[in-house]
């Protein structure tokens, strides 16, 4: 069958024009509408330049289906993620290329009730849908469009999640990247007794700090610098959708998201013991750890959201973590959100008086891990076996890719779903010499 470049495993996602473009986006409203026999679809847009024409085309391509369409404009994701529920809508576009390049833009997609929606599960058929031109008659009565103000509502929701008179007056610097958080952040800023110090804080699609990815090395020293300069207690970075969220603490170090997966743990079962918590199978030993000590049942899944959100739905979890800071939350439609994060760690440190330095610390001296390091090569498939049929003797897991677990070191090899990509994850027990010497091995295996 042939394909559209543009669809990924997760979302569609592509350069503007030439594997994403207006046309193409009318379709894709076309068919999603005819897809979920939907009446009422939620969109939202991040700040790139292509975004405003992507969504309109999108709009009249629902609208011809005979769609209403309720439109966020400038939002986040997990404002999509948020809004499809809370109107009842029958599905949810968001138009975004998260971390990607300027030049590049991207549709994520939930049903009814912020279901995942992938390419397992429905974007393959709208994919044939446009393949086969089977997108549907332009219906007779067409939808109509309502453009709602929902950050209000959003911000109320995240309420939840913490309380603010337990909060200790932080000075927190917030990195939005020029990406879509600036406002949700101006919206709960006078709700939290905190000092927002702000940078790179306005939307901005020409991204004049680069592009809003705080896993790059090269993004983070900005960060760092309005931390000494503040002598801020910690940092938050987002992404340009901020559905992710990265740390960093009063000392100007980048957390790993592992680690933070074990605090989020932590900070839920204080006030839930006994739920589940689902994690990824890359690194494990110390989210187990913390789940464990807190009262918890930790439950593993394979990497992904759609993955993710599947099995919390399956074993009722409260929470799950990805370490690539991606989070989930049951009472956030089990979506994943970066603002939920920001907001549960600084209730942490203040419930129990310590920075971050000191509530990640004992983690990262126990667990030590390599952190992912992604190497592209022509045959990811063929290299991953060649590494499993190297390492026998330990307990061998194929849930996602090849974990090989030994006493006291762990490692994990996956392909990437989108790229020729090989990603590998090491972590030790109390060793972190050993952890680097296995990680070293093990690149010089792939790079080979």
């Amino acid at each position: 069958m042939s394909k559209i470049s543009s669809f990924k495993a997760y979302d569609i996602r592509g350069k503007v024009p030439s594997e994403l473009n207006n046309e193409l986006a009318y379709k894709v409203g076309r068919a999603f509408a005819k897809f979920l026999n939907a009446e009422k679809v939620v969109i939202g847009r991040d700040v790139r330049k292509s975004s405003p024409e992507l969504s309109q085309s999108l709009t009249k391509g629902l609208n011809d289906a005979g769609c209403s369409v309720i439109d966020l404009g400038l939002c986040g994701t997990e404002m999509v993620y948020f809004a499809t529920p809370f109107f009842d809508a029958d599905g949810g576009i968001m138009i975004t290329a998260s971390h990607n390049p300027p030049e590049y833009n991207g549709l994520k997609f939930v049903k009814k009730g912020s279901l995942p929606m992938g390419y397992s599960s429905g974007l393959n058929v709208i994919e044939k849908m446009i393949l086969d031109d089977d997108i549907g008659e332009i219906s007779t009565k067409k939808g109509d469009i309502q453009s709602r103000e929902v950050m209000r509502d959003f911000i109320e929701n995240l309420s939840r999640f913490y309380n603010p008179a337990k909060i200790k007056p932080y000075r927190v610097v917030v990195n939005a990247g020029n990406g879509c958080v600036g406002p949700a952040l101006d919206a709960i800023e006078d709700k939290l007794p905190i000092n927002m110090i702000k940078i790179f804080h306005e939307p901005d699609s020409d991204f004049p700090n680069g592009v809003p990815n705080p896993l790059l090395p090269e993004n983070r020293q900005p960060t760092v610098d309005a931390i000494r300069e503040h002598k801020a207690d910690l940092a938050v970075a987002w992404d340009g959708d901020y559905d992710r969220c990265f740390f960093f603490d009063e000392k100007g170090n980048f957390i790993e998201g592992y680690y933070i997966v074990g605090l989020l743990a932590k900070s839920i079962l204080k006030k839930n013991p006994g739920e589940k918590i689902v994690h990824d199978p890359r690194l494990i030993w110390n989210t187990i750890g913390e789940v464990q000590k807190a009262g918890g049942e930790a439950v593993v899944s394979k990497s992904g959201h759609a993955f993710i959100k599947e099995k919390m739905r399956e074993v009722n979890a409260i929470y799950g973590g990805e370490m690539s800071a991606h989070h989930y939350f049951r009472d956030n439609a089990y979506s994943d959100s970066g603002m939920i994060p920001f907001l549960l760690i600084i209730q942490l440190m203040s419930d129990e008086n310590k920075p971050l330095s000191e509530l990640v610390g004992e983690m990262i001296r126990n667990y030590p891990c390599s952190g992912e390091i992604n190497t592209t090569i022509e045959n990811p498939a063929v290299k991953i076996e060649e590494i499993k049929l190297k390492y026998t003797g330990g307990i061998l897991d194929t849930l996602d890719g090849v974990s090989v677990e030994y006493d006291n070191w762990r490692f994990n090899v996956r392909m990437s779903n989108t790229e020729p990509l090989i990603r590998l994850n090491v972590e030790s027990k109390l060793d972190e010499k050993l952890m680097k010497q296995k990680t070293e091995e093990i690149l010089e295996i792939i790079r080979s």
